[in-house]
């Protein structure tokens, strides 16, 4: 089956499921190193998408995801809604006129967290959502070089993402309310990388099964 926005229903719906419940948990790691309200501002974010899902699913992938940066941007505030706005926003610049296959888009979503890191003015090793956001980039070029069959591509950036949730409890942060605690900070997850982990899980769930679904 082809990929098309017309999965993007399900997409928003699967990643609101995963937020939900985790979010107790999620809430606590924030309320350990961080505001405590990480949970809540996502949530405001996706509950917009959920509203737009019907219009979304009508668009070609550079409008959908140009549509999903503006109203993260907007919806979620703070530097969640900063940092994924301009992920989704850098992904639709970089995908114009492009056909999307693995490759093309390991590219578009490798573009989007370049964005992210210069946005953010981090990179990995600094405890935030990149130390899941740049492994999941470097599997997808890693794939495409090895030119992998797209569902396999996909199935192994469950691993990569937990890895790189994983990684970040023994990190001391250096951005965010959390690098105020200095070392204080290590030995907890930090809740960005946790939503972004689960995100790119239930996602990636969704694809597989759609993907190796019998015709």
């Amino acid at each position: 089956m082809q990929l098309t926005p017309q999965l993007l229903p399900d997409l928003v719906q699967v990643i609101a499921d995963a937020i939900e419940n985790n979010a107790e948990e999620v809430t606590a790691l924030d309320q350990a190193i961080g505001d405590g309200d990480h949970v809540f501002n996502l949530q405001r974010g996706i509950q917009a998408l959920k509203a737009q899902s019907a219009e979304l699913s009508q668009m070609d992938w550079v409008a959908a995801w140009q549509k999903v940066g503006m109203t993260l941007m907007t919806t979620i505030g703070g530097a969640s809604g900063s940092l994924y706005g301009t992920l989704f926003m850098a992904m639709s610049k970089a995908a114009h006129e492009r056909p999307l296959t693995l490759s093309s888009f390991a590219e578009v979503y490798g573009q989007g967290v370049e964005a992210v890191k210069q946005r953010g003015k981090a990179d990995v090793g600094e405890k935030t959502m990149l130390d899941v956001l740049v492994p999941v980039a470097d599997s997808l070029w890693q794939s495409s070089a090895e030119a992998v069959e797209l569902p396999v591509a996909l199935s192994k950036l469950t691993d990569v993402a937990v890895a790189g949730m994983e990684s970040t409890r023994d990190m001391v942060a250096t951005k965010g309310r959390a690098s105020f605690l200095e070392e204080r900070s290590r030995g907890h997850i930090d809740a960005g990388a946790k939503t972004a982990q689960l995100m790119i899980c239930a996602i990636v769930a969704l694809l597989v099964e759609r993907l190796t679904a019998p015709t």
